[in-house]
């Protein structure tokens, strides 16, 4: 499973404090210890951290990549703070994210063609987030009918159907399950189906387990990849053991230290 950890993030205190002191230290050990733990990118995001963006994006890639060699996903709403990270991003790279208007589509297809970089695509539009699943599958189409107009590899392209928080919209989960089974259908290959995990269980009691519990049911109907807590050890074991069940690791009393190394 590919995975992209989330924690080097304006909007946890440590991080936001690291930013404001221009404290390295902090950054290299989250990245450290995230890349230790299985990531496959590390997410960075500048949150709300510093009035200067911009500036903030280009600090913690090279104090990242101060730490480790892990690719780095890009994260931000606005397309200047993405291209300042490009800047100084050395290894390879995510853009998270795109809305789903063909406008900002192929500005952010072009970007990611002209830097050999993953997109990260939502399905939402200038109306919003859709609430059902026609909508979500009609925008992930207009994604992948994108990515092959302008010739970039499916598996370069990952689409986000946007996870609610449980205690918004129980439903949500269960829709977003039969989106899983849909995308798979929308090309051949399919693009990878992601999302921001921890939306889910925000503000509850049992953020963990109601993670935890999301993740396998996701994975079997299609997710591969997850915006996620990867210093969280049982949800890791989880995403390592629902992708063994399905065949997709090979099975031995020592799988999941296999599948982390």
């Amino acid at each position: 499973m590919i995975t992209i950890a989330e924690r080097i993030n304006g909007m946890f205190l440590d991080v936001k404090r690291a930013i404001k002191e221009k404290d390295a230290s902090v950054i290299h050990k989250l990245a450290k210890e995230q890349t230790e733990a299985g990531a496959t990118y590390l997410d960075i995001n500048v949150g709300t951290a510093a009035a200067d963006q911009l500036d903030a994006m280009r600090w913690l890639v090279e104090a990242t990549q101060e730490a480790v060699n892990t690719p780095i996903a890009l994260d931000s709403q606005k397309l200047d703070v993405i291209k300042a990270g490009l800047e100084v991003v050395k290894n390879n790279v995510m853009i998270n994210s795109a809305q789903g208007d063909p406008e900002t589509l192929d500005t952010y297809m072009q970007l990611a063609k002209q830097h050999n970089a993953a997109l990260l695509c939502l399905t939402m539009n200038k109306e919003g987030i859709p609430q059902n699943v026609d909508t979500r599958i009609e925008i992930a189409a207009t994604i992948a009918a994108k990515a092959m107009e302008h010739d970039i590899d499916m598996d370069k392209i990952f689409i986000d159907p946007i996870l609610f928080t449980i205690t918004v919209d129980q439903k949500q989960p269960a829709y977003m399950l039969e989106v899983f089974n849909q995308i798979k259908l929308i090309s051949d290959p399919p693009p990878h189906i992601t999302v921001g995990l921890s939306n889910l269980s925000q503000g509850t009691k049992e953020k963990s387990l109601i993670s935890r519990t999301f993740l396998t049911m996701a994975v079997a109907a299609g997710m591969d990849t997850a915006l996620m807590d990867v210093l969280d050890k049982d949800l890791m074991d989880a995403a390592i053991c629902a992708e063994m069940i399905l065949n997709k690791q090979i099975y031995s009393d020592s799988f999941l230290k296999a599948a982390r190394q």
